[in-house]
């Protein structure tokens, strides 16, 4: 592994050892004010990701992305592949967003609410912890042959994460196939429905993977962010950075001696002791600058404050900063760069909000049945048949639903009904024959207005193609 400190650092990553095989991560516990915060933040995110499925508004799950059956319910309001225009504008507001927050701030979402990140972190590692103990004893565990203590310590970790990764699995399963049906799954049994089963086994070793081997290299090698990073950040980026100028000085860093006057001396106030590095979930040296591996989670900023702090030097020698201020001590700035992103931000969410209020709350689909021509009738009339298909994307029933042409002068015959009810939050479809004179047609192929109403009030129009008999 390349040496901490030197110029090669950045030849290759620090989870590799010379031999290109894994280098294991042994964080050590942080401990301080940063981490408290991001437990609390921790705490709601897992509320919030383990409660969102199982919260119903008005009879709909909060978050719902069933992508087989292609329905989807955010924050309570149920949407369908026909408003896919909006989740296209959604991506782009929430891309958009994660660049200009990663401009300013850097990495902060994958340090404070990346998912990956606060299983990782507060979940899984602190199992670690509590069932092998802190960095020295878990590197003394790994080395341990394979005795009682170490076969006791692994099964019983193994087992709780397996039994962690398979809750999460069930969790993200509520998510796309809804809580009710999940729930319906779980009680009927699992030999019930054994296509869910194995999906659900195969959602479990995938997170037991992830969180039990794999860990720290998402964020290195799969997480394109962290790549992305690179690109977007410059130098007035607000960062975890290591303040150079104060830790380096003249003569650079060197061991601690309680005896010299450190001020004096030109030695820096970085002390070595190597405590951000031995923290680092990713297994850097922040003292080399931002690198890609860095997730900006502060632990290293815990460290070195509490060891500032022992030895009676000034906090901060780690901390939130741009590069600018550490090299100049200018305060942080909305550059034009930023102020371009938030101009385009902020248009792309206006048309969000107009798109969500323009939204329908109705949705029809009327196509001429494939491969049938126009059948003529008596007293020239021309019919075509139709097939419909209503989305009600409200949620209440749409009741004495019917259909009325109104570009000419003709009717409207639903087969097996005349009127019919569109359940909240589900969709109806059935045939209808679209009958007019010939003599109002101007073509061989019209376009028709039909419009749906609910007892006397219209909620939607559509338009379809008629064909008909060709005029010389």
């Amino acid at each position: 592994m390349a040496e901490q400190g030197k110029d090669n650092f950045r030849d290759t990553i620090g989870t590799l050892n010379e031999e290109g095989k894994r280098a294991w991560v042994f964080p050590k516990m942080p401990v301080g004010k940063w981490y408290e915060y991001r437990k609390y933040v921790s705490y709601v995110l897992l509320i919030f990701l383990f409660a969102a499925p199982f919260v119903k508004i008005n009879g709909h799950q909060f978050l719902l992305f069933n992508v087989l059956e292609r329905r989807f319910n955010i924050f309570g309001l149920p949407f369908w592949p026909q408003d896919f225009y909006i989740f296209v504008m959604v991506m782009l507001v929430g891309v958009l967003f994660v660049i200009l927050f990663t401009v300013a701030f850097g990495r902060l979402f994958c340090g404070w609410v990346c998912p990956q990140t606060i299983f990782m972190e507060m979940v899984f590692r602190r199992i670690e912890y509590w069932i092998d103990g802190d960095r020295g004893k878990q590197m003394r565990l790994a080395k341990m042959p394979w005795n009682r203590e170490k076969i006791l310590k692994r099964s019983l970790k193994w087992l709780v994460f397996f039994v962690i990764s398979f809750l999460i699995a069930n969790v993200f399963l509520a998510y796309l196939i809804g809580s009710d049906r999940l729930i319906r799954y779980i009680t009927d049994g699992p030999m019930e429905h054994m296509s869910t089963l194995i999906s659900l086994i195969i959602f479990t070793g995938v997170f037991y993977f992830v969180f039990a081997w794999f860990r720290e290299q998402v964020c290195i090698i799969v997480c394109p962010y962290g790549r992305l990073q690179g690109v977007l950040l410059d130098n007035k980026s607000i960062v975890v950075a290591y303040d150079h100028k104060r830790g380096e000085k003249e003569k650079g860093r060197a061991k601690f001696n309680k005896k010299e006057d450190r001020a004096a001396s030109g030695k820096g106030d970085c002390i070595d002791c190597f405590q951000c590095v031995h923290v680092c979930p990713t297994g850097i040296d922040i003292r080399n600058g931002t690198q890609m591996e860095c997730v900006n989670c502060t632990a290293c900023i815990d460290a070195c404050n509490n060891i500032m702090e022992a030895v009676d030097l000034p906090k901060g020698l780690i901390r939130y900063a741009s590069e600018e201020n550490i090299e100049k001590k200018t305060k942080f700035e909305f550059t034009p760069r930023l102020k371009g992103y938030t101009v385009v931000l902020g248009i792309l969410t206006a048309v969000l909000v107009g798109m969500l209020f323009l939204r329908n709350d109705v949705e029809a689909d009327i196509l001429r049945l494939p491969g049938q021509l126009y059948e003529r009738k008596a007293d020239n009339i021309i019919s075509n048949v139709y097939t419909y298909k209503l989305v009600n994307k409200t949620n209440n029933d749409i009741e004495d639903v019917r259909f009325k042409l109104l570009s000419h002068n003709g009717k409207i015959k639903i087969v097996s009904h005349e009127t019919f009810t569109v359940p909240a939050g589900d969709f109806a479809e059935g045939t209808l024959f679209i009958e007019v004179n010939a003599s109002a047609l101007s073509g061989d192929k019209d376009k028709v207005v039909i419009g749906v109403f609910s007892g006397e009030e219209q909620i939607e129009t559509t338009r379809t193609a008629f064909l008909g008999p060709r005029s010389y």
